[in-house]
Order: structure tokens, then C-alpha cells, then sequence
């Protein structure tokens, strides 16, 4: 019983409203730390008092991270109003200490936070909207995971359901990145300039990817950015928005066995390169595409390719879509969609599109050099 004994002194509930049971649905403890700034905060405790990193979220601007060391989790949260004094219990059923239904509070003060041990991953329900963001516009560009410069393409996220960011390594050389992978539905990589150099778990040694290649990384695929080159750019979508980055101190990348098969979380791995690809003819009148595989390594969830004009434009071209999401960005040239809004929608190089289901418009002109990365969902979903 000095289980329950110990839990009966931290939350300061009556002998009876705890058990052995009770206490033994708890699986982990983290001290919760508010900060007015993350990353100053764990420089100084990785750095300075020797914790190590676990967890960080999300990716492009962190507001969260899980740090440890010396006995203890830390649970890091930026701009927390908290008091420092809380007590994070991760348990494999919250409600049998209280859950969300009643504030846990220890004699002293101490907030007792009680959150799931295994945790599901949460996909938002989709809020359709019309969205155009411009590589011309101020947009805010946050340092995010690794030190990469971050640029919002979804502001709104869609109700939550979908991220995607353009992402920058200006500098290039070595990233500070370690072995990590996200908990999540969906996520691509496309590197739109430059080049990277990654690694991934059970897919053989670290290799580059070039302009125009791309990567599918399945659901809890571990993974590594090892360098780039100066003015790195690439594309991220991924679903939902917001998700969990873990970091995987025990594996070491590249491992000796290669799984090319593997499936993880229903997904297998693609390494898309761009100078093999077969172009062939598009759903679109007068384009061409080259499909990425997507669609048959998620089983229908996405699909993804990158399309170009095949031929002249001749008539005004119908464009939309009935699916869960139609985005597009500008990799080249220029193009002008009429029906959108009250003026022509006029877009070049890093425009993002994203168009609200079921949204009559055509594609009125566009220039012979032009190539958008196109992301659906489902592949299947009807397109034009």
C-alpha cells in the first residue's frame, strides 16, 4: 500500500477515493515549467545542466517540449500562465484519479495535471475555406525544429486538419537535427531549390534529395536532416496541423537491415526522384503530370504529383474539386484562375493555393514554363 500512500499525500483526497488500482494507472510524472521564451530555456537546460531533448511540438513554431535528465521529465511550455508548481501524470486512465472532471490541488499548492499515457491522434474535422498566400507578401517566417526558417502556406490550418509550410535552410552545411519521427495522419517532403541529404529507418544509407524530388514519411518513420545546401527550400504538408515530434535517443540511422516494404501505420516509405519520372498525360486537358506514388503507398488517402502545360491553352480550362483538400504551389511560371473571387486570382513562383470543395472556377491563362506541385485528398476524389 505505500503506493496509494505516497499518492494519498500528493493530491490531498481522502483514503477511500484511492487505491492501489488508481495509483498504478500511472506510467510517467513530468514537472510542467512556464517560459516566456522556449528555446533560450532549453538551450539553458540542455547545455547548461546537461537534460536531453524528447519531445517538441509543433515543429514550425514550438510551444511545447519534454526534456530529461538526473530522475526527471521536464514538461517545458512557452507563454504558460501556469504556476511553476504543476505536476503532469501521465496514466493509462485519467479518469480513475479524478480526469478532467475535478482540479487535483496538493496541500501546498501544486496543480496535479492528469493527461493520457498512450494518447490518440486527434484529426480535426475539415473547415472548408478559400485560401492564397504569396511569396511577395510580409509574411512572418518563425525559426522552428532545427533551426529551420518556417513560412505559414495554410494560415487557419483549415480548422487543424492540414499544415502545410514552406521551409528554408539559407545557410546551409550541417543541421542539428537528431533521430526523431511525428506522430501523424499524413506528411510529405518536397524539396522545391537546393538540395538535402537525410536518412530514414530501414531504407539503406543517408541519400540526397534533389530539386524536384520528393519524400513520403509514413506515420512514425524514424528519420534525420543531416545537411543541405545554402538557400534550401522545401515544401511540408502534412495532417493534422499540429503534432508531436518525438526524438529517438537509442536508434542510430542508418541501420544495417533495409525494409523497402515496411509498412508503418498502413503507410509504406516513397523516395520520389525527379530525374527518373515518367511524364504522362494529366486528369487536366492540355497537361502532363508525373504522379509521385503516393496514392498507392497511403492506399487512396492522398495522392500527389506535379503537373505542366502539354500543349497551347485554347479555352478557358474548368478547375476544382469535391475531395477533402486541393492544394497547390506555384514551382514555375505564372498563372491566372477567373470564378475564385470578384478579380482574376493572378499567382507565380511560391504562391500556395488552397480551393473550398465544390468551388466552380477555370483556369484562364497561364504561361508555357508553369509547374505546380498538387496535393488531394482522397487521390480519388473527383478533379478538373
Amino acid at each position: 500500500m505505500e503506493s496509494g500512500t505516497r499518492l494519498r499525500r500528493l493530491v490531498a483526497v481522502p483514503e477511500d477515493d484511492v487505491t492501489d488500482k488508481q495509483a498504478e494507472s500511472i506510467r510517467a510524472a513530468q514537472v510542467v515549467l512556464p517560459c516566456t521564451e522556449l528555446q533560450p530555456t532549453m538551450d539553458f537546460f540542455i547545455d547548461e545542466l546537461g537534460f536531453r531533448l524528447d519531445r517538441i511540438s509543433p515543429a514550425d513554431d514550438p510551444r511545447s517540449a519534454e526534456i530529461s535528465g538526473h530522475g526527471i521529465r521536464i514538461l517545458l511550455r512557452r507563454g504558460s500562465s501556469e504556476p511553476a508548481g504543476t505536476l503532469r501524470l501521465a496514466c493509462e486512465d485519467p479518469a480513475a484519479l479524478g480526469g478532467s472532471e475535478r482540479a487535483l490541488v496538493a496541500p501546498n499548492g501544486t496543480r496535479i495535471e492528469l493527461t493520457h499515457a498512450r494518447p490518440g491522434l486527434t484529426i480535426p474535422p475539415i473547415r472548408q475555406q478559400l485560401v492564397v498566400t504569396r511569396a511577395a507578401d510580409n509574411t512572418e517566417w518563425v525559426t522552428g525544429r532545427a533551426g529551420m526558417r518556417y513560412r505559414d502556406l495554410i494560415p487557419g490550418r483549415l480548422g487543424g486538419r492540414f499544415i502545410a509550410s514552406h521551409i528554408q535552410i539559407p545557410d546551409g552545411g550541417p543541421v542539428p537535427d537528431h533521430v526523431h519521427f511525428h506522430v501523424i495522419r499524413f506528411q510529405l517532403i518536397y524539396c522545391a531549390k537546393g538540395w538535402v541529404r537525410v536518412v530514414y529507418e530501414g531504407q539503406g544509407p543517408p541519400f540526397v534529395l534533389a530539386a524536384g524530388d520528393a519524400v513520403l514519411q509514413p506515420p512514425r518513420i524514424r528519420h534525420r536532416v543531416l545537411e543541405s545546401s545554402p538557400g534550401l527550400e522545401v515544401v511540408e504538408i502534412a495532417c493534422p496541423a499540429e503534432h508531436d515530434t518525438f526524438l529517438d535517443h537509442e536508434l542510430e540511422l542508418p541501420m544495417a537491415e533495409v525494409q523497402p516494404g515496411r509498412d508503418f501505420g498502413g503507410q509504406r516509405f516513397v523516395r520520389h526522384e525527379a530525374s527518373g519520372a515518367t511524364w504522362r498525360p494529366s486528369r487536366l486537358k492540355g497537361f502532363e503530370c508525373r504522379d509521385l506514388g503516393i496514392s498507392e503507398a497511403t492506399g487512396g488517402l492522398a495522392g500527389v504529383q506535379v503537373v505542366r502545360p502539354a500543349g497551347a491553352l485554347t479555352a478557358a480550362q474548368a478547375w476544382g474539386h469535391d475531395g477533402e483538400l486541393l492544394f497547390q504551389y506555384v514551382l514555375a511560371g505564372e498563372w491566372t484562375l477567373e470564378g475564385v473571387r470578384d478579380d482574376p486570382l493572378h499567382l507565380g513562383v511560391g504562391d500556395a493555393l488552397v480551393l473550398p470543395a465544390g468551388l466552380e472556377c477555370v483556369l484562364s491563362a497561364r504561361t508555357d514554363d508553369l509547374e505546380l506541385l498538387e496535393v488531394r485528398f482522397p487521390a480519388t476524389g473527383r478533379s478538373r
